[in-house]
């Protein structure tokens, strides 16, 4: 595993060259963070989430949401003391649904955790966004229609049954947010960039582990 001082230096440079979309170093050191003796406070480690401990495992789980299709938003508690809360669990099933399908399954809670991890992560540094879902759950019909009209989906897409979501974060690239989420070790990863002031998306399963761009 990369040292601290590795992510250092390789923050800075990526930083420099954009794929941070937000000032986090400021913002880090702005909470008071100790600056090491180049006096620049060290970067997130979006790259490995491995270094976290233990208590960020066993801490409640909050996952704050915001559906760009439908307006919807929510702010959660699902999951507290090893357990999940199944009215809250019930919540974020219903707002990853097919918006255009009108349907909802059983979201699986492994996509759940990637997804509140990845939020708490960047939350730990100044980055306190809600998870923009753009897909979640797609009936095979809405995936096919998406195929018809050239838009990426694969044939027996994880999204049919619950298992992937496409997902951005305010202020992080494509490149950073989807490091992060491969980090986690939990399924595929897909990286999907698009110029535009909403950017691109990351593709998150619990598929095989595996990445890819589309």
């Amino acid at each position: 595993m990369a040292s601290r001082r590795d992510f250092l230096s390789q923050g800075l440079r990526l930083t420099a060259a954009g794929l941070v979309a937000v000032p986090l170093i400021d913002a880090h050191a702005a909470r008071g963070v100790q600056s090491d003796e180049t006096g620049a406070a060290p970067p997130p480690d979006l790259f490995d989430a491995q270094v976290v401990d233990l208590d960020f495992w066993v801490k409640p789980r909050t996952l704050s949401v915001v559906r760009p299709q439908s307006g919807e938003r929510t702010s959660v508690l699902y999951w507290k003391d090893g357990q999940v809360i199944d009215s809250a669990y019930q919540e974020l099933c219903h707002i990853l649904r097919d918006v255009n399908g009108k349907a909802s399954m059983a979201i699986d809670p492994k996509l759940l955790e990637t997804l509140w991890a990845s939020q708490a992560f960047v939350a730990r540094y100044g980055l306190d966004k809600p998870l923009e879902i753009l897909s979640g759950y797609r009936t095979p019909a809405s995936n096919s229609r998406l195929r018809e009209q050239g838009i990426p989906a694969a044939r027996q897409s994880l999204h049919m049954s619950g298992k992937a979501a496409d997902v951005r974060i305010a202020g992080l690239t494509e490149e950073v947010l989807g490091g992060l989420v491969r980090s986690f070790r939990q399924g595929g990863v897909g990286f999907y960039y698009r110029s535009g002031p909403r950017g691109g998306w990351i593709h998150a399963d619990t598929g095989l582990n595996r990445t890819w761009k589309g």
